[in-house]
This record gives structure tokens, sequence and C-alpha cells, in this order.
């Protein structure tokens, strides 16, 4: 069962990407799709996970603060990345790409993880864990190859980093093999990420998909991202 959760997962994210790179000249409409699609993952997906994981031990406050903290993180290091290439707006450009693409490639690699948690508490938890992952996995593609060529990168380091993302949910779940974690230390991972993924979504992600282009379809675009990633986890939370 892992095994072939594995290979669906790793699939999926590679289909979702490589949908990215054949429509690049459609960049403005996928980045659209991808700021919706990252914002309601953290709304929808990472902030609820981390409640139910961590709520036992923590209180929400505590929780929704750890995503605030993670949005100024995560703002401190893109600025910080930002000042410190010497006014080169490539090579911070191409850093700010990198990070964003590794953020989500994290994310993938602790999707992976909780699919194998989840299978150490039942078959039935473990089953619906991985449905909530393979839904939006497609999106996950997507929205790692939009970060590497928003921000300069070139075809072949979006398809690299691809790759790492593709394969980051199946070592996660090779990892759950040589150990376990407290559901409440999972959940402020996930509170943390949560505000990695709002901080791209609203300052990155939004801004760059409608600059120089009609607002209009991108805005269709965004919320379409919303509504997608909406459903696809409502349906999987069944």
């Amino acid at each position: 069962m892992l095994i072939a959760i594995s290979i669906l997962a790793l699939i999926s994210t590679l289909l979702g990407g490589l949908f990215a790179l054949k429509f690049k000249d459609k960049l403005h409409l996928v980045l659209g799709f991808s700021a919706g699609a990252v914002v309601a993952v953290a709304f929808f997906d990472l902030i609820p996970e981390a409640i139910e994981l961590a709520g036992s031990s923590h209180d929400i406050s505590f929780i929704t603060s750890m995503t605030a903290l993670g949005f100024v993180i995560y703002m401190i290091l893109d600025r910080s990345i930002f000042l410190h290439t010497h006014d080169d707006h490539n090579e911070g450009a191409t850093a700010r790409g990198k990070i964003g693409a590794g953020s989500l490639s994290i994310h993938s690699f602790l999707d992976g993880i909780a699919i194998g948690l989840a299978f150490q508490v039942s078959t039935a938890v473990g089953a619906i864990v991985a449905i909530a992952v393979l839904v939006h996995d497609f999106s996950d593609g997507i929205n790692t190859v939009s970060m590497i060529l928003k921000n300069g990168g070139k075809r072949k380091q979006a398809f690299q980093w691809l790759v790492l993302d593709a394969c980051a949910p199946v070592l996660g779940i090779i990892s759950t093999l040589f150990f376990s974690l407290k559901e409440g230390s999972l959940g402020i991972l996930l509170a943390l990420f949560a505000g990695f993924f709002l901080y791209i979504g609203a300052s990155d992600l939004l801004p760059e998909s409608h600059h120089s282009h009609p607002t209009i379809w991108t805005t269709v675009s965004t919320i379409l991202g919303v509504v997608v990633l909406y459903t696809a986890i409502s349906v999987a939370g069944i």
C-alpha cells in the first residue's frame, strides 16, 4: 500500500510540474492559479491539520501564532536574501525561487511523513491522509515549477526542482519506517509551513501573476486555484 501511494504521489507531482513547463507562455495564469492553490493549502489543509494534531497539547492561539511566526520568518529570509545579493536582481530572484521551491519540497517531505505516521495509527487513517496528499500533489508540482520560472530560473532548473519535489513525499514515507514523531510536534511544523505558504502566495506569486497582464484573467485563475484545492481537500476529508 505504501509503495503504491509513493508511486502515485511521485507521478501526480511530476504531471503537475510538466503541465506548468508545457504552458510556460501562459505563466501569468499558472502563477495566478498557484497563488490561489498555495494560500488554499495553508488555510484549508495545513492550519486545520496543525490544530487537529497539536490541539491536544497546545492552545489554538499558540498554533496560529506559529503560523504568523512562519510568515515573519519567511519574510525576513526573503528580504535578507534580496539585500545581500549586491543589487544583482537576477541573483536575488533566483535565490528567492530556490527557497520557495525548497519550502514546497520540504512540505512535500512532511506530507510523506504524515502519510507514514498515519499508517502507523491504522490503515483507514493512513488512507484518508494519503488521499488528502495526493489530491494536491498535482498543484505542488505546478507551484514548484512556477516558483523557479517566475524568478528567472531555466527550464532545466525547474525540472530538477520538480524531480526533487516529486521524490520528497516518497522519502518522507520511507523515513517513517525508522522513527515516530509526536502529533504535537508535527502539528507545529505544519503551522510554521502554513505561514511560509501564505507569504509565498500573497506576497510573491499573487503580485507577480498580474504584473503587466490583464487582472481579470489572473484573478479568475487565482479564484480557480482556491476553489479547486478547497474542493479537493474537502472531498478527500470525507
